[in-house]
């Protein structure tokens, strides 16, 4: 079943403390990659993907990012600023008003995604499952991945199947931040902050496999933006065309 999703949320309230000295006078999405800016990086991929509204989360210094962000004029950003910060799962809950009540994408703000043979958010909404599906994760190989050195996420099969490496594991794929999900997936979620690990662990099964909860690979680039070496990284990598 396909959707075709109009509205999406980009994360940008963090604190960005692995990223100082970069981010004690600047919040972590304007730091620049490129001669762009983290939070345009993400913008620019929505808006190329035919996004028209984008909700936008601020905390850290949020008059700077606002600033930024008037500047815009497509998409159409949403500012939803919280007072105090409530992790990714708490900041979506708080947007869902902006979000309607279908399925929209949400990124992280501290990534760049960039495309393969096939865009990637349209191979996800192609890919989206109403029956069986409450989010579904675009994943990329951790060999492939650039400015990462974690132990990954999750193992995935042929089907989609995500389970969650143990922590004695290392596991193939990494969570790109980039997803699809319906607001159904927060039915009976807690109030205030919590991350969205809570609601993508709910009715996990004995072997660590995530229900309805399923991912996608990625066939393009990846680059993980969270500290001033991994930024040095990118740039590197942007330098190397």
């Amino acid at each position: 079943m396909t959707v075709h999703p109009d509205k999406a949320m980009v994360l940008a309230a963090g604190l960005g403390t692995r990223m100082r000295p970069l981010t004690d006078t600047l919040p972590k999405p304007l730091i620049t990659v490129a001669g762009v800016a983290l939070i345009d990086h993400a913008l620019n991929w929505l808006q190329a993907s035919g996004i028209h509204d984008v909700v936008v989360n601020s905390f850290y210094k949020y008059e700077l990012l606002e600033a930024h962000l008037s500047n815009r004029t497509a998409p159409a950003i949403h500012i939803s600023r919280e007072e105090v910060l409530l992790e990714t799962g708490g900041g979506i809950k708080k947007a869902l008003p902006m979000l309607g009540a279908t399925p929209f994408f949400s990124l992280n703000s501290d990534t760049i995604c960039r495309d393969g043979t096939t865009p990637a958010l349209a191979r996800m909404a192609a890919h989206w499952d109403d029956a069986t599906m409450d989010a579904l994760l675009l994943v990329h190989p951790v060999s492939k991945a650039i400015g990462y050195d974690g132990k990954g996420d999750f193992f995935m099969d042929g089907e989609g199947n995500l389970r969650r490496r143990k922590p004695e594991e290392n596991a193939p794929y990494v969570f790109t931040g980039g997803q699809l999900v319906h607001p159904r997936l927060f039915n009976g979620s807690p109030e205030g902050a919590f991350s969205m690990n809570v609601l993508y662990n709910r009715g996990q099964g004995s072997d660590g496999t995530l229900q309805r909860v399923k991912g996608i690979l990625h066939d393009g680039n990846w680059l993980h933006i969270g500290t001033p070496l991994e930024r040095n990284s990118a740039e590197n990598w942007f330098s190397s065309f």
